[in-house]
């Protein structure tokens, strides 16, 4: 330590007295120099492991120190108690069991924070003794706190019992110990429940009992139930819960307890026992109406837990108890209260969300009984379900404008949340409860667009409306006969309010395979699309609904093609949307135009691509800054998301059946594919802007993102572009290395490299990127790990048609590979994998790395003997901490596995660890392995 009182730099800081200590501290605490605070953290932290905390942790607890210090002290001793156990020699148990329980009576009247961490520590010192040194161990703390002395007062020593009791259990379930030993360790908690349960009644029922021994009662119960004891053992205490409840300053410990006693996995064998806390929780329901009306939302929220916990956990159990089912249908009806909760969802209630999953239980629990048994619940249950259904669309409608206005942003989000979890639950009810649903829903809403004379709120009619999206967006509604009607109230609904207009638009897009059936509907619903798609509000929902109708209808969509693309031009030059709804509706537009005939798609591209390509060609030519960089990503952007979907030889959907009628697609051309066109045009240009923007990545990506993409749709149409693209590539690579030229060099292999007319260009690329990347390598690949990442990826993909064309006796891709591997290329691409092996390159690469070695080893096994025999001969090589040993192990390891790709990677990572001198340590055993 520094004489001014800071840490000093030098070894001499690691003297761990108890005035350095002290002095690193004062800080941590109070230094307002942040490094400072981190230098005094991190010696602090060597300080608590040392040898020397037995020592300094002792003087620390002195009653003359701060309650920061002391707190210092009882931390060391817990951290060398749980963590350095076997440390510690056997014949100092007892002197050390002493003295804390000596340190935790004197703190009983003092620092609660203190007091809880000396509890701590005698909690691990206890379960790392029983039950063989310390076989009574509960009952011992609760015959040395009862017995008076000390100049304790005898609620201090009951205060002081409870804290040591609750944390017991919080340390075991935290403990590192390992799974054996658990074992028996919660075994013998587990016997010493018949202990503490006696201790606890007695305190909650004494009436004389304080108000903070009853809440610390409580606590400890809850830590308890956690250990999974029984449901019956503790049937007492949880009647003496219920209680406690009415009593305000015990509500949210009582609850607690309760939902943790009853939520345990083991509590469903004590059927007698749940059937008992039924008429209980019930007993709740006048706290709970009273706590609504008052605008108690802490109160209403406890008691909902209580009967959801109950409801949730045990619904099957109680189900069965057919003679018992209106006990059991009074707390469903109890819950379904909660759900309607009065308030909107999170401003004026917080509890309505607790109960959705319920309702996911209890259907499945119902479901899953045998037909006659299920029959006779569904009998029960439908009319539930459908009162749930009118439920939830209550609560998932907006409130008035003014109100919504007033929410703060957090809180729409909120309730957007909250609106997605009952869309999820409704799609989830619909399975009970089938077309009946739909027919129901679309009744109510036929109802409020026909009455003339009572007009109903828009919000009504949107969370309706928000019903049916709900439904059809995961169910198929193409048989259902109200769809047709529906989209004639759609048209009927006066659209004057933004969240209504959204809503229209996401259930226009749920009916996009409806529609694809019943292309006669397109006609009215379209305007309503392109007519929302300028309001900037409705930016989200308009473009994902025109692109949902472009990928299902487009064969249907011809006829309306050109307003389509007129619509969507003057819309993306009035840039009223952010920049992924336009990618979106440029993806919506290749959807529509690869159901053309390719004279039309060329004609529409020409019209749709031109401004973007003359604004390219002016940003080309200015000197290059942060502005005109993003609006050529944007560009770039756009051109790639509308060759994503543009693909005229696309004739089937996933399941390879026909989508339409062949009369209604366009043939396949004899020419270039339109996109092939397009590029070829633009390829100077890009060209150029390339030779300006080669250092910047986020450009080079945006552009091989534009060819990776159309590589990807194209596949072999994209064939005249691999000479000059492979050609731009390796320029590019040559000039600044980039991992984005990797993975479309990548994709180029992946679809090309089989092919003999094309195999030229792609070897040449493939030699040309290889070359560069290992003399990257041989600097080091610690400052590249992108490149590092996509260079094996590339590799692994090489590999791979090496097998293929093994397996099927090609010779091209075999020719490929065998430049790779052969000579000096190989040999320094394994000296490249094993330097990054050795502490060169990130551990999160390790998978890659042993993805090239598996491969080398299955396919050039005689060359990857001698390779890895010299690499490893040279010292220190690949790290100073391997001995010549290590790495003969690990060859030999290498070599034999050339079946299991899993196990490879094990060694691999294994090695890794030795050669950063993590092998063996508690953080490579908690994060590495």
């Amino acid at each position: 330590m520094e004489t001014s009182g800071r840490i000093a730099t030098t070894p001499d800081a690691l003297d761990f007295t108890v005035e350095n200590v002290e002095k690193g501290l004062h800080q941590l605490y109070y230094d307002p120099n942040i490094e400072n605070k981190n230098l005094a953290q991190k010696w602090l932290m060597q300080a608590q492991v040392s040898p020397q905390a037995w020592q300094f942790c002792w003087a620390l607890l002195s009653p003359d120190k701060v309650p920061e210090i002391q707190y210092f002290g009882a931390s060391a001793l817990h951290t060398k108690i749980s963590r350095y156990w076997s440390d510690i020699p056997s014949d100092q148990y007892e002197t050390l069991k002493t003295q804390l329980f000596s340190q935790i009576a004197c703190f009983s009247s003092g620092s609660k924070m203190v007091l809880t961490r000396l509890c701590v520590a005698l909690a691990s010192l206890a379960l790392n003794t029983m039950p063989e040194v310390w076989p009574g161990a509960v009952p011992e703390m609760v015959r040395v706190f009862q017995e008076e002395g000390g100049g304790v007062d005898g609620r201090a020593r009951c205060l002081a019992l409870l804290e040591l009791l609750t944390v017991l259990p919080e340390e075991f379930q935290t403990s590192r110990m390992p799974q054996y030993r658990k074992g028996q360790v919660r075994g013998a908690l587990g016997r010493e429940w018949g202990s503490v349960c006696p201790l606890l009644q007695q305190l909650l029922r004494q009436g004389d009992s304080p108000g903070a021994v009853k809440s610390r009662v409580l606590r400890c119960l809850s830590s308890w139930v956690l250990l999974d004891v029984p449901l019956s053992e503790s049937e007492g205490l949880v009647e003496d819960c219920f209680t406690a409840l009415p009593d305000p300053e015990l509500f949210d410990t009582a609850v607690e307890a309760i939902v943790n006693a009853i939520s345990q996995p083991d509590s469903q064998r004590y059927v007698n026992t749940l059937l008992k806390l039924v008429p209980q929780v019930l007993s709740l329901q006048e706290q709970l109406r009273e706590a609504v009306q008052n605008g108690d939302m802490e109160t209403s929220h406890g008691i909902c837990r209580i009967a959801v916990a109950l409801g949730e956990n045990h619904s099957r159990a109680l189900l069965e108890q057919v003679e018992h089912w209106q006990g059991f249908l009074a707390l469903v009806n109890m819950i379904m209260f909660c759900t309607g909760i009065p308030g909107h969802y999170p401003v004026n209630e917080t509890t309505s969300s607790l109960t959705l999953t319920f309702w996911y239980t209890l259907q499945d629990d119902i479901m899953s009984f045998d037909c006659e048994r299920q029959a006779v619940y569904l009998q029960v249950y439908r009319p539930v379900y459908f009162q749930l259904v009118d439920v939830l669309l209550h609560k998932a409608q907006f409130p008035s404008d003014q109100e919504y206005a007033s929410w703060s942003s957090d809180e729409k989000e909120q309730f957007r949340i909250y609106r997605v979890d009952i869309s999820d639950t409704l799609m989830y009810v619909y399975e009970m409860l089938g077309a009946e649903l739909l027919s129901n829903l679309y009744e109510k809403l036929g109802r409020i667009l026909t009455n003339t004379e009572q007009a109903s709120s828009w919000q009504h009619t949107e969370a309706l409306l928000y019903g049916f999206q709900s439904i059809a967006e995961t169910i198929d509604v193409n048989y259902s006969d109200v769809i047709p009607g529906l989209i004639g109230l759609l048209l009927r609904i006066n659209i004057n309010n933004v969240q209504l207009a959204d809503t229209v638009m996401f259930t226009i897009g749920a009916l996009a395979e409806w529609l694809a059936d019943h292309p006669v509907m397109l006609s009215s619903v379209l305007p309503l699309v392109l007519q929302a798609l300028g309001n900037p509000d409705l930016s989200i929902s308009s473009v994902s609904t025109l692109k949902k109708i472009c990928r299902e209808c487009k064969y249907d969509l011809p006829p309306y093609a050109s307003n389509i693309v007129a619509v969507s031009r003057e819309v993306l030059s009035k840039q009223i949307h952010k920049t992924s709804q336009c990618m979106w509706l440029m993806q919506a537009l290749g959807f529509l135009l690869s159901a053309l005939h390719v004279e039309e798609i060329l004609r529409n591209l020409h019209s749709l691509i031109t401004p973007y390509i003359q604004q390219l060609e002016k940003l080309a030519d200015e000197t290059p800054n942060p502005s005109n960089k993003l609006a050529i990503i944007h560009i770039l952007g756009l051109l790639s998301n509308l060759f994503t979907t543009l693909d005229i030889s696309k004739q089937e959907d996933e399941s390879g059946e026909s989508t339409a009628p062949p009369v209604k697609t366009a043939p396949l051309p004899p020419g270039p594919n339109p996109v092939v066109v397009v590029l070829q045009q633009v390829f100077a240009l890009i060209q150029t802007v390339l030779s300006k923007w080669l250092n910047d990545s986020q450009v080079v990506e945006a552009v091989c993102a534009i060819f990776e993409k159309s590589v990807k749709t194209l596949l072999h149409d994209f064939a005249p572009m691999v000479s000059q693209l492979s050609e731009m590539l390796g320029q590019m690579y040559s000039t600044i290395p980039q991992a984005s030229a990797l993975d479309l060099t990548r994709q180029m292999v992946h679809i090309f490299a089989r092919e003999t007319d094309h195999f030229p260009p792609i070897k040449a690329l493939f030699d040309l990127v290889t070359s560069v990347t290992l003399s990257i390598f041989q600097q080091g690949p610690r400052d590249h790990p992108d490149i590092v990442d996509s260079f094996m990826q590339l590799q692994a993909q090489v590999c791979f048609w090496f097998l293929i064309s093994f397996t099927l006796g090609f010779s091209l891709v075999l020719s490929l590979c065998c430049g790779l591997v052969v000579q000096e290329n190989g040999k320094l691409l394994l000296q490249a994998v094993l330097e990054a092996i050795g502490g060169g390159s990130s551990r999160s690469l390790m998978e890659q790395f042993a993805e090239v070695l598996f491969s080398l080893n299955k396919h050039c096994f005689p060359l990857l003997t001698v390779w890895l025999k010299e690499a490893l001969q040279a010292q220190g090589f690949p790290s100073t901490r391997v001995t010549t040993e290590q790495k003969d192990t690990f060859t030999q390891q290498i070599l034999r596995e050339r079946v299991n790709k899993r196990r490879m990677k094990d060694i691999v990572k294994e090695f890794t660890l030795v050669c950063r001198g993590l092998h063996g340590t508690e953080y490579a055993a908690e994060y590495c392995l």
